[in-house]
């Protein structure tokens, strides 16, 4: 008996029209992409002032070096680790000129594995 219901249950599910989901109306509401969910959707790009680096990165620069408008400036980034062992990455950005000309990431070395 359990093996016939099995298979009308069966059959009957064979036969349902397949549901899939529509694409938005045109206007409509619409997913935004990937990269408009991010919490940091700004990249760094060339030429940027160090108040446009700082609003991308979302952290303050800390100046390191150099004269006003070729200067070096380092950005600690705590993202990631646990709760236990914070991690903070540094980011150095070198601007020349007013513009941001480069950047390098130093994450360091791990002290507890020393």
């Amino acid at each position: 008996m359990k093996q016939f219901l099995a298979a009308s249950l069966l059959l009957a599910t064979a036969n349902a029209p397949a549901v899939a989901q529509g694409l938005p109306p045109i206007g409509g509401p619409y997913s935004p992409p990937f990269t408009a969910t991010l919490s940091n959707n700004i990249p760094l790009a060339y030429g940027m002032s160090a108040d446009q680096a700082a609003f991308a990165l979302g952290v303050p620069l800390v100046y390191v070096r150099g004269l006003p408008g070729d200067e070096t400036m380092l950005a600690f980034r705590d993202y990631g680790g646990s709760g236990l062992f914070p991690k903070r990455d540094r980011l150095y950005l070198q601007f020349r000129k007013g513009g941001l000309a480069g950047w390098k990431g130093d994450w360091g070395h791990n002290w507890m594995w020393q």
